[in-house]
């Protein structure tokens, strides 16, 4: 007998089946490969019969097995028949697997999900679970217009419906591109059913020749290169489409990596799974596992409730200044931990996750992308490094049944130009400053791209260490900013204002606080973007050291709504503090005469949602929610069995 090369994977090396005898000629060889096909399929069958035993009645069979109303069981069975399920499988108390894919011809980022799903199916079904894939409301960063942020709230809505109106024992959330991972995650935390998220993966790196060029990123380079006159508009399309070469979402650090890093780093994930990308085998072969971890944590009751705890959250937001994450993760992940009900603001992301290193050296922070990232050991190195400094809480449960010490402990990068030490990070502290002052109540900076050249004209006075003074230019909304930037008495000390882009004002808060600055002063050698501040977002894929996300906005009369051109704006980060520098009496002045004519002016709604998502939305640093869907926790727990239909 030859020597098995499965028998290390065998419980017992002496029984091992796939030994086989020296053979002779062709006759022997067909012989060996039908008695090979037949054994495999021998064990293909016993393996989609293989469940792990539970106790609990499956939430499937409140649908399917009923011993109460049989004619409503086959009522909600029968067109599930129709093609190719069967009575048997569908009264067995297998699970009902959902895979909620967000993939489409309309969702680039997410499409190659429609290949994916075909391996969660299979893992699903490989250990005796039933699949079935319906599809998410589409979102796409860069095509969806006025903002894609429309559609988080809309898609959490939709999601949440369809989980708690059907069978589902449990789901795969299929996430990637930015706004599709919170949506799918407050959706998860709503309904409370086990759940687990499967990310696209990124795109294969973007190159100019030799150069690096980074997915979104390139694009804040690209209009900088056009303004100071050096490309054309070819130049620039052909520039910018270099950055996206693949399936996949953004290969850099932008809000799409972040969201997905953070929900592994949540234990919402498999580890080592937020980095692959798209089209690297590993990525398939996680869609696969990812099938096998769901069916096993219905089995275990092992629901987001268990996952997404306090010291989950901490976790996540201590990992996300180590990866250099996009500013867009407060909100969302304010968001999600509202709907899971755990208390979480601003000041914890600043207490929490400001003095700690900057350690992954990736777009826009960095240098690097996605698969110097990804081969670097992605995530689980990272929290290697947080979890020796006693950084993360270690003993918080993930969705494979394992704690986060169980799951990174040692994974140590051997790449540490990709992936630093935490001794010899980045930048030593890295994480975002929750601002306040009489500008606004609430808005965060991401101090990790700072550059040096900002950092020496703005920011190291020796008299005035880490804060600055400087006039402000306002434009009310993007129209205004084309408009209105190249003639706009604008100077090295200025600030740029953009207001107007909040929940309310655009509606939707859009990523159009990344202004360029004007032609005139790159051409003359202009060695740092200016300081901008907004009531709107900006991209996680921006490198601008800005101040964002600022609350009341505009549109809510906040103070942003007060401010005109050639104010001075003192900005303190060692106060975390943004100052209008006009007295008391003026600001007062001011707010009178703005509410005198009716409020700061925003474009009316022009579809019914838009107007539904105005009336019901929060504040961006209160995450966005909808603030009465937050009263919904646990929904699946609660409200066990929906109604009969007939």
């Amino acid at each position: 007998m030859s020597s098995c090369p499965q028998a290390e994977d065998c419980n017992q090396a002496e029984e091992c089946q796939h030994a086989s005898p020296k053979l002779g000629d062709i006759e022997d060889y067909k012989l060996e490969l039908s008695t090979l096909r037949a054994r495999t399929k021998e064990l293909e069958e016993k393996l989609s019969k293989l469940t792990t035993t539970s106790d609990k009645t499956l939430r499937s069979s409140k649908w399917l097995n009923r011993a109460d109303d049989k004619a409503m069981s086959a009522l909600y069975m029968d067109r599930y028949l129709n093609y190719g399920l069967t009575r048997e499988e569908l009264m067995s108390d297998r699970p009902i697997i959902g895979i909620a894919n967000s993939g489409s011809d309309l969702a680039p980022c997410n499409r190659y999900h429609l290949t994916l799903a075909k391996r969660v199916r299979e893992g699903i079904r490989s250990v005796g679970g039933i699949a079935i894939e319906f599809p998410t409301h589409p979102i796409q960063e860069s095509a969806r217009r006025p903002t894609a942020t429309l559609d988080r709230n809309l898609s959490y809505l939709t999601l949440v419906e369809l989980l708690y109106a059907y069978p589902f024992d449990g789901v795969v959330l299929m996430t990637g591109c930015d706004k599709t991972t919170p949506a799918c995650l407050m959706a998860a935390a709503t309904m409370n059913i086990p759940s687990i998220c499967l990310n696209v993966g990124p795109m294969l790196n973007g190159y100019d020749k030799e150069t690096l060029i980074g997915s979104g990123t390139v694009l804040w380079k690209a209009r900088e290169l056009h303004a100071a006159g050096q490309i054309d508009d070819d130049g620039l399309t052909e520039m910018v489409t270099k950055g996206t070469p693949s399936a996949g979402h953004c290969n850099t650090m932008g809000t799409a990596s972040t969201m997905n890093a953070l929900a592994e780093a949540l234990g919402m994930a498999l580890p080592g799974s937020a980095a692959i990308p798209a089209p690297y085998k590993e990525r398939a072969q996680c869609a696969y596992r990812t099938g096998l971890q769901i069916v096993e944590a219905v089995h275990a009751d092992r629901k987001p409730s268990d996952i997404m705890t306090r010291e989950a959250f901490e976790n996540a937001i201590v990992t996300n200044t180590a990866i250099g994450g996009s500013t867009n993760a407060p909100i969302h992940l304010n968001a999600i931990a509202k709907h899971i009900g755990v208390p979480l603001d601003l000041n914890d992301w600043d207490s929490i996750g400001y003095d700690l290193p900057l350690l992954v050296n990736v777009q826009p922070a960095g240098q690097w992308l996605g698969e110097e990232y990804y081969r670097a050991g992605g995530l689980p190195a990272v929290m290697a490094e947080l979890l020796d400094q006693k950084r993360l809480h270690g003993s918080a449960l993930t969705m494979n049944g394992k704690t986060i010490a169980e799951n990174v402990a040692g994974k140590h990068s051997w790449d540490r130009r990709t992936i630093k030490s935490y001794d010899e990070p980045m930048i030593h502290s890295a994480g975002f400053a929750h601002m306040t002052g009489n500008l606004f109540d609430s808005a965060i900076m991401k101090t990790s791209v700072i550059s040096p050249a900002f950092r020496e004209a703005f920011l190291e006075n020796s008299n005035d260490l880490n804060a600055f003074e400087a006039k402000a230019i306002c434009f009310d909304g993007p129209e205004d900013f084309h408009k209105r930037i190249e003639t706009a008495d604008i100077d090295e000390r200025t600030i740029l204002i953009m207001r107007g882009t909040g929940p309310l004002g655009y509606p939707g808060a859009a990523e159009v606080v990344n202004m360029t600055a004007p032609g005139h002063l790159i051409r003359k050698g202009l060695a740092y973007p200016l300081p901008c501040i907004g009531d709107g977002r900006q991209s996680g894929t921006s490198g601008s050291p800005s101040i964002l996300n600022a609350s009341p906005e505009a549109a809510e009369n906040g103070n942003l709504a007060i401010l005109r051109d050639g104010d001075k704006l003192r900005v303190d980060l060692n106060k975390r503090r943004v100052d209008m520098l006009i007295s008391e009496e003026e600001i007062q002045k001011r707010r009178e005469q703005l509410l005198a004519g009716g409020g700061y002016q925003y474009p009316e709604s022009h579809t019914p949602y838009q107007d539904i998502f105005r009336r019901e939305v929060g504040p961006l640093s209160e995450g966005m929610v909808f603030k009465r869907s937050v009263q919904f926790q646990r929904v699946a727990q609660k409200f066990p069995s929906p109604r009969d239909n007939h």
